[in-house]
């Protein structure tokens, strides 16, 4: 998986989920802020993340997740091969 297919995907996911316009979601906005997050719909994202590419997003490294650009980042760099 590309690169551009994880940010549409993830994207157009988001999107759906939580019920914001797909052009919000830029690389670099915060993401708690941009889908207005609070601690629930923050566990909706990790499990949505998980089903979706089998990627676990321990509580440690959801801190350093802090714009779209990053949740990019770490699936593309723990994508199972």
């Amino acid at each position: 998986m590309t690169r551009e297919e994880i940010v549409k995907q993830v994207n157009d996911l988001l999107a759906e989920e939580f019920e914001v316009s797909a052009d919000t979601l830029l690389p670099g906005a915060n993401v708690k802020e941009t889908l207005n997050l609070d601690s629930l719909s923050l566990v909706d994202l990790v499990a949505l993340v998980q089903q979706t590419y089998k990627v676990k997003i321990p509580v440690t490294e959801l801190r350093t997740i802090q714009t779209f650009d990053n949740l990019y980042d770490y699936i593309e760099s723990h994508l199972p091969a």
